[in-house]
């Protein structure tokens, strides 16, 4: 038990940490994009630390239990993806747990669309429906995309995949590898709520959407939870794509950060509809043909 929870705390703060470095870093690259300055390094840690000494406020009408539980189930998520993640780099895991993963991965956005709509705000009620149709849209690609190297290697094991990827060759460096991760990286743009498919906070349109009711501690677990999915979802397809966890892992995570970074601010925010039909067009047609052509040995 107690090496469980030494095991829970470390992941736990691996994932804050670089997480936290991960969104200074957006900040930063984006700010010089902008001809801007930036905030310093430890913006992140303080605006957290600023949020859990304000107070709570819990709107009129609200559920309580479940608009306060809600920022706790998608940290709860992050967290255990971290955790799956981290333990492929100890050749550890179990049949499935790559399944197991993509079901922890929704469990942030759900987290938002529950605090949303239980907060009784049409604005926020409005940001939950947004982010309830992305899910929709960009589940099906995701997961076809990410069954391409199961198809290649055979197994649902994490640890599996990457020991396949070190005896013959990264994924990425297939031709269904770089069709799949084209549209892995597409889909955790989307889950990490990052422009061009920002659409459920919207803070321009509907003054940041499912989170506009939320204040003090609760808020802050939501936006630590955003800061660390910035640290599971590159790490994730560096995992599945870029070979694992090995000496280089660094920089194949800033590699697939940067590129998220760069596709935030070089594309204008689209619109439901638009991300509706580029989910289920033309990016689900590239997950099943990367799909084919792994079970075709491409």
């Amino acid at each position: 038990m107690a090496n469980l929870f030494v095991i829970f705390i470390s992941g736990f703060f691996l994932a804050a940490i670089v997480g936290l470095l991960a969104s200074w870093l957006d900040r930063k690259i984006s700010a010089r994009l902008q001809f801007r300055v930036g905030p310093p390094w430890y913006q992140p840690l303080i605006d957290i630390i600023k949020l859990l000494g304000k107070e709570t406020l819990l709107p009129q009408g609200a559920t309580r239990w479940i608009f306060l539980g809600a920022p706790l189930i998608g940290l709860a998520g992050a967290i255990v993806t971290s955790l799956l993640l981290l333990a492929v780099g100890q050749s550890s895991g179990f049949i499935g747990d790559l399944i197991v993963v993509l079901y922890f991965l929704s469990l942030p956005s759900l987290a938002m669309i529950i605090g949303g709509s239980a907060s009784r705000n049409p604005l926020s009620a409005l940001g939950s429906s947004r982010e309830m149709k992305l899910i929709l849209a960009y589940e099906l690609p995701f997961i076809l995309a990410t069954f391409a190297l199961v198809a290649k290697a055979g197994t649902l094991v994490l640890g599996d995949l990457v020991a396949w990827q070190a005896a013959n060759s990264w994924f990425i460096l297939k031709l269904s590898g770089v069709i799949s991760f084209v549209v892995s990286l597409l889909v955790i743009q989307a889950k990490a709520g990052l422009a061009p498919f920002d659409i459920a906070e919207a803070e321009q349109e509907i003054a940041a959407g499912p989170l506009l009711e939320y204040s003090g501690p609760p808020l802050a677990v939501f936006k630590l939870t955003k800061a660390m999915l910035l640290f599971v979802l590159p790490f994730f397809l560096v995992t599945l794509y870029l070979g694992g966890a090995d000496n280089w892992w660094p920089l194949k995570y800033l590699f697939v950060l940067t590129l998220m970074v760069l596709i935030k601010n070089t594309n204008p925010r689209l619109r439901s509809d638009q991300a509706l039909r580029f989910f289920w067009g033309p990016v689900t047609l590239l997950a099943i043909i990367g799909f084919l052509l792994a079970v075709l040995g491409c």
